[in-house]
């Protein structure tokens, strides 16, 4: 008896719901936290149109490159150029996948609600600071350290160090601005934005600013690099060159 080839429709849809699920991956993703309103908006537009999922882990710039370091699996990083071109020299980043994605402006962030200080020249921000009972940080960050210049600029290093309050995360500093703990934050503009009860006061000046780099790079030990790179080049669109405006980022693709 011949055996007919025939194949009920309903089968050849589980069949390709079944390839399509053993094809689709998790993408893990180690980035700071000034992507992350990006990243969570651009998500569901990746997982469209390439089934992968993003499995995002947020952090600061320097104690994701200790994870990474340490061994954490990762399929993409998003970090600042020094750390990415450095974890590219230990072969934690594969060669040739380096793209810069965008920056942000330092920022003060202050409660919503709360008093709103002159910060708009080098005087009335010193003056501001002088005048403000705390402040916080991201401990060890690029912020940190280019705060950390501006205030020995203004003379006034020694007279904040009483007023500091520093955290270990981006995330923390401006939970503790929303929550009332301090009263002013330094953080990237993107970071502010993505934390409800935290509002910008405002950039630094345009004579004491500086900005955060968001520079991507895939893993040397990534198993799904190809769909790592098909998020850099996503990152990398108009469509979210659009996003990135609305959150405070500056597109930038070179």
């Amino acid at each position: 008896m011949k055996i007919s080839s025939f194949v009920p429709a309903a089968t050849i849809v589980i069949l390709l719901a079944y390839t399509a699920a053993a094809v689709a991956a998790d993408v893990q993703v180690l980035t700071t936290f000034g992507m992350k309103d990006v990243l969570n908006e651009i998500a569901p537009q990746f997982q469209r149109e390439t089934g992968h999922k993003l499995v995002i882990q947020y952090g600061s710039s320097t104690g994701l490159k200790q994870q990474i370091e340490g061994g954490e699996a990762f399929d993409l990083a998003i970090i600042t150029p020094p750390i990415i071109d450095n974890l590219t020299t230990e072969g934690k980043i594969a060669g040739g996948t380096r793209a810069t994605i965008a920056r942000s402006g330092i920022a003060v962030a202050v409660r919503a609600g709360a008093p709103r200080p002159d910060i708009s020249s080098v005087d009335a921000f010193k003056r501001a600071l002088v005048n403000t009972k705390s402040i916080t940080y991201t401990l060890g960050g690029p912020t940190a350290t280019h705060l950390a210049k501006v205030l020995a600029r203004l003379g006034i290093a020694e007279e904040m160090k009483a007023k500091s309050r520093p955290e270990q995360t981006p995330g923390r500093v401006a939970e503790a601005v929303a929550n009332g703990e301090v009263e002013l934050g330094f953080i990237p503009i993107a970071t502010i934005l993505a934390t409800p009860g935290a509002t910008v006061l405002g950039p630094f000046p345009p004579e004491l600013q500086d900005y955060i780099v968001y520079t991507a790079g895939v893993g040397a030990a990534s198993k799904e690099n190809e769909a790592a790179k098909a998020l850099i080049n996503l990152l990398r669109t108009e469509s979210a060159a659009s996003v990135m405006k609305a959150k405070g980022l500056e597109p930038l693709v070179q």
